[in-house]
């Protein structure tokens, strides 16, 4: 089912060997730009058009009533209720230790820096509806941005067909259950737009969803494209693209527990990638008996069964687990499982993870809903230089600069030479005027 690629000889970088998913997302910008358009031009007619075409759906309104909240929260089913209050608990917990606090630097005396955290203002939440409904991913997005104080949040969420042309009722649910009440039945690359321009129902400017500051949360290829598109119109989380899962494993784990764990990813979309990265040909061949066994018994068998087949999932075998180390280094996966001898020490190792499973007890759905970590994490190798959602996604640091003008003047030959040296000299005027100034006041005022 997972097709091998034999690394155990090779000397190469493995980073052009590994399989991994195949999107042109630069397409996918060319086919909502004129969406795009249209809704900045246009508002809410252009996004009533979208939504008529992609999501089957004719709105009448962008806002959700409130009494549509409340109802789904009042009607939720009291194991979901529990279950997501034990998830929101435990993100609660993990993301206030997040939370930075100012720092002031003496750097001379009479000078200080001040580097103060200021969350964003206005914050939109993409919550995806396609496939599978995600309740938990308003957990992963609303708890970060409320720990670092964003003081206006809004969650977009394509509307159901079955559900009266409302998000999907877990959804807002989630939502109720964190006091969120500004929610959008708005999906796919119109509602990016919605959130970066805004919009109205009418000219009146009734049911108006005012434009954000920036905007987070995973979505298929044509929301990655929205938020590409319109990077610098507003800040974005990251460009995410589909769900993968990395295992380093050798002959101690449990093949039954391989297999499940590739399984759990594969099911999200058929282009899902899972990949198995082992020394041990015995392994990999028990965890392709379990494949076979599990997939067949399995609920979207069809779905995992295109995604563990398709060319961005695979087994890949080395030489031994420092040969593995540097494989999923190369790899760089969202989610990380390291199932060996000494996991903890193997993934203490590790550079380049979205986050990082360890251990026989720690499979990758622990920390989609309840480990109290965030599961909105970077794709496609981007690992490498990114991290997933967390506090810090919503402050930025701002430098407050307070010096006196003791410190100023004993700086102010250097300033002056560097702004020279770049051809700035206007630069270096300013603050010589500063003590030019106060020479000549003090030559008019003449002695005391």
């Amino acid at each position: 089912m997972l097709k091998r690629i034999d690394l155990r000889d090779s000397t190469r970088d493995p980073r052009g060997l590994l399989p991994r998913a195949q999107l042109d997302v630069s397409v996918a910008v060319d086919r909502i730009r004129p969406i795009v358009e249209a809704v900045r031009e246009h508002g809410f007619p252009a996004i009533r058009t979208a939504t008529q075409e992609f999501d089957g759906v004719t709105l009448n309104r962008l806002r959700v009533p409130a009494e549509a909240i409340e109802a789904a929260e009042r009607t939720l089913d009291p194991d979901v209720r529990a279950a997501l209050h034990e998830s929101i608990a435990r993100a609660r917990r993990v993301h206030a230790d997040q939370r930075r606090a100012d720092v002031t630097t003496d750097v001379v005396p009479g000078g200080t820096v001040t580097e103060r955290w200021v969350p964003v203002d206005r914050v939109g939440l993409y919550v995806p509806g396609g496939l599978a409904m995600y309740p938990s991913t308003v957990v992963m997005n609303v708890v970060p941005a409320q720990v670092a104080g964003v003081r206006s949040l809004v969650v977009a969420s394509p509307p159901q067909r079955d559900n009266d042309g409302l998000p999907d009722a877990r959804v807002l649910a989630a939502c109720a259950l964190l006091g969120v009440d500004e929610v959008y039945a708005v999906g796919g690359a119109q509602a990016v737009a919605m959130l970066a321009y805004g919009a109205a129902t009418d000219a009146e400017g009734g049911d108006h969803c005012a434009p954000v500051d920036m905007i987070t949360g995973p979505g298929n290829i044509w929301v990655t494209a929205a938020k590409r598109l319109l990077r610098g119109v507003v800040g974005i989380d990251a460009e995410a693209g589909p769900t993968e899962i990395a295992i380093l494993a050798d002959e101690t784990a449990d093949p039954a527990h391989v297999a499940a764990d590739l399984i759990s990813q594969a099911e999200h979309d058929p282009l899902a990638a899972s990949v198995l990265v082992t020394p041990s040909v015995a392994l990999l061949d028990a965890v392709e008996r379990e494949l076979t066994r599990q997939v067949a018994a399995t609920k979207h068998s069809e779905r995992v069964s295109t995604a563990l087949g398709g060319d961005q999932s695979g087994a890949v075998l080395v030489a031994d687990l420092e040969a593995g180390l540097r494989v999923v280094d190369a790899y760089a996966a969202e989610h990380l499982e390291i199932q060996t001898r000494d996991a903890r020490a193997w993934a203490l190792r590790v550079r380049n993870a979205g986050a990082i499973f360890v251990g026989p007890y720690a499979p990758v759905s622990l920390g989609d809903y309840c480990a109290g970590s965030n599961h909105v994490l970077p794709t496609g190798g981007c690992a490498r230089h990114s991290s997933g959602l967390s506090v810090q996604s919503f402050l930025r640091g701002i430098h407050i600069v307070e010096y006196d003008e003791a410190a100023l003047r004993a700086v102010a030959p250097h300033v002056v030479t560097l702004a020279n040296v770049e051809d700035l000299p206007a630069h270096g005027q300013a603050v010589q005027a500063r003590f030019a100034a106060r020479a000549d006041r003090d030559a008019t005022a003449g002695p005391a």
